[in-house]
């Protein structure tokens, strides 16, 4: 069982990737990710790789730093890939739609510190950090213990 918090180190970007598609097979409807990190930490990537590896048909995935959220068609339900950077208020995530989708689809939230007291309290958050030009490590921390059989053996 993964206990937490679970401390992965990935040497390159494909680990990253693969880190994405193992967490991707676990995740269900209500299902919630935050992305903490800074600007080139691997998030979107992250969030990419995920999200490819839940669609039906192959699409590309765009950051969706100027759109706010992007919605994809997974076989089990819909993914929501949202980044937050440019939000003013807790207020304008609400008006986005993310606290229903909280509820009924698979969510990846990157900057997640601008939903406050919005942020699901059974979320999985990741922490990215640069560690080299292409090492990262992810630190996840969660409270609900669904987390615990869903990340067991992530690691690449």
């Amino acid at each position: 069982m993964a206990s937490c918090p679970l401390i992965i180190d990935l040497k390159t970007p494909d680990d990253t990737a693969t880190l994405a598609r193992a967490i991707g097979a676990r995740l269900r409807p209500g299902d919630v990710i935050l992305m903490e990190g800074g600007i080139g930490a691997g998030k979107t990537h992250f969030a990419r790789a995920l999200i490819q590896s839940l669609l039906v048909e192959p699409e590309d995935v765009p950051s969706p730093t100027f759109t706010l959220v992007q919605v994809y068609d997974g076989a089990d339900a819909e993914i929501w890939h949202s980044d937050l950077y440019r939000l003013g208020s807790p207020d304008e995530a609400v008006e986005l739609g993310l606290e229903d989708a909280f509820e009924t689809a698979i969510c990846l939230v990157e900057w997640p510190d601008r939903l406050a007291d919005l942020a699901p309290a059974d979320a999985l958050t990741l922490s990215f950090e640069v560690t080299g030009d292409e090492t990262r490590r992810v630190t996840c921390r969660w409270s609900d213990a669904k987390w615990n059989e869903k990340l067991d053996g992530v690691a690449p």
